[in-house]
C-alpha cells in the first residue's frame, strides 16, 4: 500500500504536541483589522488548541502525526 498523504493546507495550520493535542492559531486577525477593537484584536493573539468535537477531522488530515 502506498503512504497516506498529509493535507498540505493541514499541515502548515497545525502543530501536534507530545500530550496528543493539536495547537492552531486563531482567526479574524488576518486583514480588515480597522473595524476591529484593540481589545478583540489583543484576544487573538496567541494560540490556542483544537476543540476535542474537531480532532477528529484534524487527525484524519495529519494521519501520521
Amino acid at each position: 500500500m502506498p503512504k497516506m498523504k498529509s493535507k498540505s493546507s493541514a499541515k502548515k495550520r497545525f502543530k501536534v504536541l507530545g500530550n496528543g493535542g493539536v495547537k492552531r492559531a486563531h482567526a479574524f486577525k488576518r486583514h480588515i483589522l480597522t473595524k476591529k477593537t484593540t481589545k478583540s484584536k489583543r484576544q487573538l493573539r496567541g494560540t490556542s488548541m483544537v476543540h476535542e468535537t474537531n480532532m477528529v477531522s484534524v487527525s484524519k488530515m495529519l494521519p501520521y502525526a
